[in-house]
């Protein structure tokens, strides 16, 4: 399971309004509950989709995404002045310790899931930051998204977050998808 990367040249799939079908700007928002003041970093930022929906609340977002490609086309639409690209990889970020307030993954963690991701995960986020995953459930149809032997339950993501030391806040499982909100304490 995992490790493998979204086909850049099928980027364009990323910016259909249809994605709200599986997780809503609202529901985001209301997930990662984002100060004005938060420094936070969207895990697999792609083409910035998500991206663009949480930088209007919050003071610094840095889009990070593993291939440059994304990026490319993030900025041919326009990247918001509080964005920052960061081409990394999720298991070797390039950020202080305690650096960010809060993180989310929309559709990507079965793509980073590792100990070492988590691991890394934990560093860069301060005491009390949260980590907001959501991502394509195991336990789905595979109508969209990968192929259901790459993906990840609730369970098994949740204990991944708990193995490297976050408590869970809200662990849930859905048709296609799951949510696991995991905090530092």
């Amino acid at each position: 399971m995992g490790h493998h990367t979204f086909d850049s040249e099928q980027a364009s799939a990323l910016e259909r309004a249809e994605r709200y079908r599986y997780l809503s700007r609202e529901e985001l928002l209301s997930l990662l509950a984002p100060g004005a003041g938060d420094v936070v970093a969207d895990f697999g930022s792609g083409t910035g989709f998500y991206t663009d929906d949480v930088a209007p609340y919050v003071d610094t977002l840095y889009a990070v995404d593993l291939q440059e490609e994304m990026h490319d086309v993030y900025r041919a639409k326009e990247v918001p002045e509080n964005v920052d690209l960061v081409t990394a990889d999720v298991s070797d970020l390039p950020f202080e310790d305690d650096a960010l307030d809060a993180a989310l993954s929309t559709m990507t963690f079965h793509e980073f899931a590792s100990e070492e991701s988590l691991a890394e995960g934990r560093r860069v986020l301060a005491p009390g930051g949260r980590i907001v995953v959501v991502d394509w459930g195991a336990g789905g149809e595979g109508e969209s998204g990968p192929p259901t032997d790459h993906r990840y339950d609730v369970g098994e993501a949740a204990s991944m977050f708990v193995d490297a030391g976050f408590s869970i806040e809200r662990a849930e499982s859905r048709r296609e998808t799951f949510v696991v909100v995991a905090r530092l304490d």
